[in-house]
């Protein structure tokens, strides 16, 4: 029986290849001796007898390791299985439930002892990784077992993981005695995480078996292997899990780390699966690494993988190391742990992305082929963790001190950020950092420090703490990859190679929040510990007002309680300029209006308080409309708001996590339901009953064409409201109904394009380098950017920003640079900042820098009755640019009330 352990939501990292193995039973011995089928060669790993007293995969689930892919239901019942053969050395703790309320859960298994001392175990890694809190540290390294966390499938579609999960605990059960296991057993804890995403597994699973026909196809270009969209890789909402550490927004991985911090394991693993024609990567990790990392966790992760090759050696398998996967974004199931002082590692096997594969070299290679390959990863794993128990628990605790240390000896030791400018992006992140179990503290009153004066409510995180390198990684505005990996790639975009950066090079917390958050040498203040339960509370005053009540514009409590007054039938009006009330007080633009009057046919009074409460809001109850400045509250400039009817291109053509990531935004974060439809019905679908239409990043040109773009500008002209992001701004606007253009790189050369394929006028070329200059189309587009955050300023007379700061960061990624719109034809209503400026955090090619300079990043356009709002990169990425929500928000709830139409 699966026990709950109350510690969050989750999911848990990785997805990965299979494992067939197949079981014969010696009658005279009544053991069992495991096999491997991998192109008619017999694998087995060596000296293994297995007992009868556990059940195999055949007894509990009717096929052999490997030989199907099994399902979520069945990983579960194979593993509740195990518990009931051997409760002693296997327990099964649920962390979380996936959105369509499957199961998560780990296994931990030990020896009886160690098993049985689970709590205790917990509590004394606590011990170890708070060095300031306790001592006696020396007894716990040389008295507590070593323990490894190995995650599977946090990829849903990369399936042999799971099954080499179940295999592995079924080995470790069923030969206790066999010398590897021993050592494992009596040395550490091994917790399992065998399905990370159990959403994205079924629906691989589902629609691969849907098309499997008299046989399985081993060709490429099958059913079986191309699947659907959305394929299996992704959760529910669309997210790609691993991607999913650093902003905590799915339950499945809240669960993971609620647990990992818990039991802080000291080697983490997250295993994954790859292109079938490729073998199988370990550490160690290719470059650039974080430089947060320290030198003994490189170390281990290198030990643990020279114990693979020596292994994979005498099985011969092909593998690799350092060649990709590298080790630098902090948001990855295998980055994150190392944060706490882990050493923590991704393998990636290659995948048969079904029963039967066949390479391109012709090789068949079998779904039982890659469950072998993850099964033997996995044990060598373990088998390495306990080999090196003493020296993993001694640098896991010399992390911590060092930890703190690296805090003291900076000038920068302490992040200070107060919610007098944005309270839910506040608590918000103040929350978030202690669900990372990093230490929090509230002022509970005024104090100074730096030179400035901060209000009651400020938040202090001090950096000379066990997780505080976590802090400095997630908090500093600039991580730089190293010197010679950039000297490097710079290199190779001279030469016209691709770039080998992976991801993200930008991902500063405070920045992607639009939080300020100062840095202080120093702070002395009475304060209060934060947990990851802190509540905005609401702040509502004169509940009993005659006349109205005004919540200020300009944060997410304001977002939500807007969007819950309005699926609650309440009339609401909004500000498009800030106005002052007699007796002073200033309320911003965007701020919304609840008169009493238009609103008789509820209980006002005790909706509004409900409301508040329920999203932190701040609420002022008013005596008199009499405005002293700006806008009166009956103006033109006071529009009544729609309760908008959002749809959204969903399915093919669209990017699958960047529709899910919207989706998540507007539903999950927004609270405002969303109709998908698919973007092969948006041709000719009846859009009149929607306000809104949202097209995420995608590809539209082949699913929509000339007429779906005309069809969707004929509803806007009516007057509808058109957002587009990144891919669909493409889309528009190389359909020509948005009035904007991408841009060619700027070149230095003034060569144009030439439609004559006859002879061309004679060069001089005078160097390679001037070769390489000649060889460079006119028309190409500006070089390809990983990911970056970039400063953008925003026009603050507009009502389309109503709310949003002069200055906010968005998250600049691929290749389109946008013209400006013409005054004649809209407005450019956000745009990145000068060359100098432009870059917040990352690393931005400097010809990018240039070329990016003032150019647009929100567009709006009138187009008849309706509008388009055009977004050139995505503001929902990974559902963490929180601080783009508000700006977003305008363009669904207060762009309707500004169409010219009855609605």
């Amino acid at each position: 029986m699966i026990t709950k352990q109350l510690i969050g939501y989750a999911g848990v990292v990785i997805s990965s290849l299979l494992l067939h193995l197949s079981v014969t039973t010696s009658a005279h011995a009544q053991n069992t001796s495991a096999t491997l089928s991998s192109n008619s060669e017999t694998v087995h790993w060596p000296d293994t007898q297995y007992t009868k007293d556990i059940p195999t995969f055949n007894d509990v689930l009717g096929y052999s390791p490997g030989e199907r892919i099994s399902s979520h239901a069945q990983m579960l019942r194979y593993f509740e299985a195990l518990e009931r053969a051997a409760p002693e050395r296997i327990k099964l703790i649920e962390y979380a439930k996936s959105w369509e309320g499957r199961t998560l859960f780990y296994a931990v298994l030990g020896s009886p002892s160690n098993l049985a001392s689970l709590d205790e175990f917990a509590s004394n890694m606590q011990k170890l990784a708070n060095p300031d809190l306790h001592d006696n540290e020396q007894a716990l390294i040389d008295t507590l077992p070593a323990s490894v966390w190995l995650g599977y499938g946090v990829h849903g579609n990369e399936i042999s993981s799971t099954d080499a999960a179940m295999f592995t605990a079924y080995h470790l059960l069923a030969s206790p005695t066999q010398s590897t296991n021993q050592s494992i057993l009596n040395n550490t804890l091994v917790f399992i995480d065998p399905l990370q995403n159990p959403d994205g597994r079924t629906r691989f699973t589902s629609r691969y078996y849907a098309t499997v026909g008299m046989e399985h196809s081993a060709d490429r270009q099958s059913a079986e292997h191309n699947e659907p969209w959305p394929n299996g890789r992704t959760n529910h909402y669309l997210f790609d899990m691993n991607r999913d550490w650093l902003a905590i927004t799915q339950p499945e991985t809240a669960g993971r780390i609620a647990a990992m911090n818990t039991y802080t394991p000291l080697v983490v693993i997250d295993l994954h699966e790859m292109g079938g024609d490729a073998s199988y990567y370990f550490a160690p990790a290719a470059q650039p690494v974080n430089p947060h990392m320290t030198a003994s966790q490189i170390e281990n992760m290198g030990l643990i993988g020279e114990n693979h090759g020596e292994h994979f050696d005498a099985f011969g398998f092909d593998y690799f190391t350092r060649e990709i996967f590298d080790a630098f974004y902090p948001g990855y199931g295998d980055s994150w742990p190392t944060f706490y002082g882990a050493s923590a590692s991704t393998y990636e096997v290659g995948s048969s992305r079904g029963e039967v594969f066949r390479k391109r070299n012709g090789d068949i290679y079998t779904y039982a082929d890659s469950v072998q390959k993850q099964f033997v990863a996995s044990i060598s794993t373990a088998e390495a963790t306990a080999k090196h128990r003493k020296k993993l628990l001694k640098d896991f605790y010399d992390y911590q001190l060092s930890a703190i240390k690296a805090g003291n000896d900076t000038k920068q030791r302490y992040y200070v950020f107060s919610p007098e400018y944005d309270r839910a992006g506040a608590y918000k992140l103040a929350r978030l950092m202690a669900k990372h179990g990093v230490r929090v503290e509230q002022a509970t009153e005024p104090f100074k420090a730096c030179s400035a004066s901060y209000p009651s409510g400020t938040f202090i995180i001090d950096s000379a703490q066990p997780k505080g390198r976590f802090v400095t990684t997630t908090f500093s505005e600039q991580v730089d990859m190293s010197e010679a990996f950039i000297k490097e790639q710079e290199r190779r975009r001279a030469r016209h190679l691709h770039d080998e950066i992976y991801d993200v090079t930008g991902w500063s917390l405070p920045l992607m929040f639009n939080i300020d958050a100062q840095t202080c040498s120093r702070v002395s203040a009475k304060t209060q510990s934060v947990s990851d339960k802190l509540e905005l509370r609401a702040k509502v005053t004169n509940p009993n007002a005659d006349v109205a009540y005004i919540i200020p514009w300009g944060d997410m409590a304001a977002v939500n309680f807007l969007t819950m007054a309005l699926r609650e039938n309440v009339i609401v009006k909004s500000a498009n300029e800030a106005f002052t009330l007699k007796g002073g007080k200033t309320y911003p633009a965007g701020s919304l209006i609840i008169e009493k009057r238009r609103n008789q046919n509820v209980n006002i009074q005790t909706l509004v308080t409900t409301l508040a409460e329920e999203t932190g809001a701040i609420v002022d109850g008013v005596n008199s409309s009499w405005v002293i400045k700006g806008p009166s509250l009956g103006s033109g400039n006071t529009p009544e708001l729609v309760t908008p009817k959002v749809a959204m291109a969903w399915g093919e053509s669209t990017s699958v996590t960047s529709a899910g990531n919207t989706r998540f935004v507007i539903e999950r974060q927004m609270g405002y339901p969303v109709t998908a439809i698919n973007v092969a019905d948006l041709s000719n679908a009846d859009l009149s009953r929607y306000h809104v239409l949202i097209l995420p990043h995608g590809y539209y040109q082949s699913a929509l064409g000339e007429s779906g773009a005309s069809h969707i500008n004929e509803w806007v002209s009516e007057g509808g409201v058109l957002v587009t992001m990144s891919g669909a701004t493409k889309f528009i606007a190389d359909a020509d109904v948005l009035d904007v253009s991408r841009e060619y790189a700027v070149r230095d050369s003034n060569d144009e394009p030439s439609p004559d394929k006859g002879r061309v006028s004679g060069t001089l070329i005078s160097s390679h380098q001037a070769l390489l200059d000649t060889i460079v189309n006119a028309d190409s587009n500006p070089d390809y950017v990983a990911g970056v955050l970039a400063n953008v300023a925003v026009d603050q007379e507009h009502w389309l920003t109503a709310g949003v700061k002069p200055n906010v960061v968005g998250l600049v990624g691929g290749s389109d640079i946008y013209t400006p719109i013409k005054l004649t034809s809209g407005h450019n209503l956000a745009w990145f900042k000068g060359e100098d400026k432009v870059l917040a955090s990352g690393y931005l090619w400097e010809e990018n820098k240039k070329q990016l300079a003032y150019k647009p990043f929100l567009i709006q356009q009138p187009v008849g009755n309706g509008m388009i709002i055009a977004f050139t990169q995505e503001p929902t990425f990974r559902a963490y640019m929180d601080g783009l929500n508000v700006m977003f928000a305008n363009a669904l709830f207060r762009a309707p009330a500004h169409t010219r139409t009855l609605r």
